[in-house]
């Protein structure tokens, strides 16, 4: 064997500061030293060998003095030993020291305990000298009939890898294996001696199968995962095959062992496409998913299931699942809830939406049963969200949405109410036979509305629906009832008067002792401890947001009290009721301009809200068709524009998706007959054992071979010099959570080198002091670039607007290009970063001379990123003006000192030496 083909498997590192033994000592140790001597001594030549040192003296005094020792540390060394140490003469031939070696070793085949013959029995596994393996053949065959389960398996093994090298020397091997398999009642040995003749001879392990195939839901799980793979190598390189052998796989799907559960049912899919088997395997996977508590493990087998909807024929199979795919909805992570809403909204139709609404209904229910947890809001907000997105699809399912729905306006979480108001409003704009149950329901939450946000929402839905006498009189009952006594700053002044009185201090309640933190006593009385915190919750609530100085609210009532008293003229003949209806909105927009312009508010009244308030009273004052026609008929029809220009994006983003998954068939395509083409049937399909096989490795050839520009050659980074003694380069290949160097070494000297060792380092080596006898050569930066792990992604408006205010970090970056479009600089930027325009074609369409534009991504980490870009074209600079401008980005916090400004890449300093 050439020098390029001896293989050693051990690779030992160990700190080499001192200096390495001398030959004579390690002898004398290795001849007159105890057990322990010994085993040290043995150590160091090992090491010694490793290093590049022949020792040739060595060879005969371990065989006579360390060979026959019966200590286990002392074999286990000398198996290392044997599998590094030079065997052959400088002409090939075989070391006559060797043969005491093979009868030693043929005694350890034989020896009474199990651990070293089958310790001996792995190393013969590494042995690559036909001479040293043929005497011990015997002993090796003689190994599959022990009493132990340890020594068959390595047996199988060694019969298995000698068999594949030198075949000549048992040739018998696949019969002799399938024989001690029949025979065989161990799982793991059945395990290696099928994995064999699968390797070896797979028509005798097909015909093994077919023996015992009623019986393989009997067998250990790493068996059955074995003839599982065997069952999809066969029927994928035969599909002839498949009927003989798909009954075994639905057998396997009621394994005791997810594992095999799993592959069963990825196989099953692959080998049919009835809808039995796709039914089959999707309620495997349903199972997997409730009983695996890893939520890693959940999401991976939820993606199994987004994969089989994407396939035309199987979704209709799987909308029958919906209810089951519900129950996954136990989980507690919120990743995997979200997940399954959007596969179960993707799956739901005429026929499953009503019992989808009912599971949905009762999961709403239980959120507001359920302890406060940080992911509980988020939730529900889901829930919403799915139960909105039913009612647009399926508009019969609306009225048993709303009432539930609306519960939560008063709830305490903004953003799931701010949900429900959206629904709320698309929902009885669409649906007319809805309004009067939405207005009716309205009116009984709205005096417990919390957020000013929300209560302005309904505000705006209540003024702009209210249609009957009795309705618009029941919206100025609950505002009257929601802004207290009027006037208000009269009120309010009376109120602070009555609070102040000296004769109530003394009376209000009794003085309380309390013991503080050091021990000591303090006095706390019922007025300076209770009152303000009575008072500030009997005060009603848009009275509250006003003296908190929250006015835009007063503008929206100003136009609501503006729409129904407008409406209310229309619908009322006499003329006393319509005057004191209308004398009593401009009464409330009055005391509300009072109030702003008092000191009482926190914040007084801006100019714009007095503006809104003030043309409101003129509205009124005057009472003119024209504006009875803006107010009442113009605000509904905005919003109608709005909800269609919405449906028809989602319309779009539908239709887009669909010709995604459609696959195009091409008129002058070949019809495959099965009958006539069953062999080739599936040769065009990829094997799916050997790309997990090859996706668990990190290998990723196939797609940067169809993409050019990410091919390997172009991540490979240079460490040294073309001139340095030692060259390294190091290909970085980012595969989700890990970073992979696959670093080459290439020696550039005559020598051979000893000691060298690759280094990662964030501070740069120093080669001074005691050490600085040893060469450094100082590596090139690695630079990991952050966009492979850098993804587009979606979110809400809302959601974009909540994370651009929660997230701390920002950095703001002047746009400097050369671009003179504005439209090209925005694809350029996402192109450069990996983010997508949450901003609508619409929006960005036409030429104003600037653009304002959202993106948004994530990362593989699941961190989020945000951007905002302003960039304007000035045009008093000629049509060839570069584009100028801003570009804000915002996140949870700056990425860690490695993180390079300049480049926004990660950075670390390796050392070879």
């Amino acid at each position: 064997m050439t020098a390029a083909e001896n293989v050693c498997y051990t690779l030992i590192n160990v700190p080499m500061d001192s200096e390495p033994p001398s030959e004579i000592s390690l002898k004398n140790d290795l001849e007159k030293g105890d057990v322990k001597s010994k085993t040290e001594a043995l150590k160091k030549v090992i090491i010694m060998i490793l290093n590049g040192e022949k020792l040739p003296g060595l060879l005969m005094t371990i065989i006579r003095f360390v060979l026959p020792l019966q200590d286990h540390t002392i074999k286990k060394l000398l198996l290392v030993f044997w599998e590094i140490v030079p065997k052959t003469t400088p002409d090939g031939r075989l070391l006559h020291e060797m043969i005491l070696v093979c009868d030693a070793y043929r005694k350890d085949l034989q020896h009474p305990n199990e651990f070293i013959r089958g310790s001996t029995l792995r190393f013969l596994c590494k042995l690559k000298e036909a001479e040293l393996l043929e005497p011990l053949m015997p002993a090796i065959r003689a190994c599959l009939e022990h009493r132990h389960s340890y020594v068959r398996r390595n047996a199988v093994l060694a019969i298995y890898t000698i068999y594949r090298n030198f075949e000549h020397l048992i040739p018998d091997a696949p019969e002799l294996i399938h024989d001690f398999l029949v025979n065989e009642k161990d799982a793991s040995c059945k395990r290696n001696a099928f994995m064999m003749l699968i390797h070896a001879d797979q028509d005798r392990a097909l015909d093994y199968l077919s023996t015992c195939i009623d019986q393989v839901q009997t067998f250990g799980d790493i068996l059955q995962l074995v003839i599982v793979e065997l069952i999809y190598k066969v029927c994928h390189a035969n599909p002839s095959e498949r009927a003989r052998f798909i009954r075994c796989i639905y057998n396997l799907l009621q394994s005791s062992s997810p594992a095999v559960k799993y592959e069963a049912a990825g196989t099953l899919v692959t080998l049919s496409s009835a809808p039995t088997a796709i039914k089959a395997a999707a309620q495997c996977y349903i199972d997997l998913i409730i009983k695996e508590s890893d939520n890693n493990v959940k999401l991976i087998v939820l993606d199994r299931l987004v994969e089989l909807k994407e396939h035309p024929a199987h979704e209709r199979v799987l909308q029958d699942l919906v209810m089951d795919i519900l129950r996954v909805l136990s989980t507690p992570d919120l990743e995997v809830r979200k997940k399954t809403l959007q596969l179960a909204l993707d799956l739901v139709s005429s026929r499953n939406v009503e019992e989808l609404v009912i599971v949905l209904k009762k999961e709403v229910i239980k959120t507001n049963n359920v302890s406060e947890h940080e992911d509980t809001d988020k939730y529900r907000q889901l829930l919403v969200r799915t139960l909105h997105s039913c009612s647009v699809r399926f508009p019969d399912m609306a009225a048993n949405v709303i009432p539930v729905l609306m519960e939560f306006l008063s709830d305490s979480n903004e953003a799931a109410a701010a949900d429900v108001l959206e629904f709320v409003r698309e929902a009885i704009q669409r649906f007319d036979n809805l309004r009067m149950l939405i207005v009716e329901k309205m009116l009984e939450v709205f005096h417990a509305i919390k957020s000013v946000k929300i209560y302005r929402g309904a505000l705006w839905i209540l003024g702009e629906y209210c249609s009957t006498k009795e309705d618009i009189q029941s919206v100025m009952t609950e505002v009257r009832r929601s802004l207290g006594e009027i006037p208000i700053v009269e009120s309010e002044i009376k109120k602070e008067a009555g609070e102040l009185k000296p004769e109530e201090e003394v009376t209000v309640g009794p003085v309380q002792k309390l013991v503080t933190e050091m021990g000591t006593y303090a006095t706390q009385s019922a007025l300076s401890s209770s009152r303000p915190a009575k008072k500030e919750e009997d005060r009603p609530p848009l009275r509250g947001f006003l003296l908190d100085g929250d006015f835009f609210v007063a503008a929206s009532l100003a136009t609501t009290l503006t729409k129904i008293a407008l409406r209310y003229v229309a619908l009322v003949q006499e003329k006393k009721k319509q005057n004191s209806f209308v004398a009593e909105a401009m009464l409330l927009m009055a005391t509300i301009l009072h109030l702003g312009k008092s000191s009482l508010p926190k914040k007084p009244i801006t100019d714009d809200d007095v503006d809104r308030i003030s043309l409101c009273l003129k509205v009124l004052s005057e009472c003119s068709p024209l504006m009875n026609d803006i107010f009442n008929k113009e605000c509904r029809q905005s919003l109608s524009h709005m909800l269609s220009a919405k449906l028809e994006e989602e319309k779009l983003s539908q239709k887009k998706e669909s010709e995604k998954r459609n696959v195009t068939v091409q008129p002058d395509d070949p019809i495959s007959f099965m009958q006539l083409t069953a062999k080739n049937e599936m040769n065009c399909k990829e094997d799916q054992f050997q790309l997990s096989l090859l996706a668990a490795m990190g290998n990723t050839q196939r797609k940067e071979a169809a993409d050019p520009l990410a091919s390997k050659l172009n991540k490979v980074t240079q460490l040294t010099g073309f001139s340095d003694p030692v060259y390294a380069e190091a290909y970085v290949h980012v595969n989700q959570y890990d970073i992979v160097l696959d670093v080459l070494v290439v020696n550039q000297t005559s020598d051979t080198l000893q000691n060298c060792t690759l280094e990662l380092a964030t501070l740069v080596y120093d080669v001074s002091g005691a050490a600085s006898d040893r060469n450094c050569v100082v590596l090139s930066d690695i630079h990991i670039d952050i966009m492979d792990y850098i993804q587009p992604a979606t979110c809400t408006d809302a959601e974009f607007r909540q994370m651009w205010a929660e997230f701390e970090w920002e950095n703001k970056v002047t746009v400097n290009t050369n671009m003179i479009d504005l439209n090209d600089y925005l694809q350029h930027i996402l192109k450069s970063t990996n983010m997508k325009c949450l901003t609508p074609e619409k929006a960005l369409s036409g030429y104003c001379g600037f653009m304002a534009a959202n993106l948004y991504a994530r990362s593989i980490f699941g961190e989020d990123a945000l951007a905002n870009v302003s960039i304007e074209k000035p045009i008093h600079q000629g049509p060839d003006a570069a584009v100028t401008g801003h570009i804000r980005i915002r996140a949870k916090s700056q990425k860690p000192d490695h993180t390079s400004k300049e480049t926004g890449k990660a950075k670390h300093k390796p050392h070879l030496r």
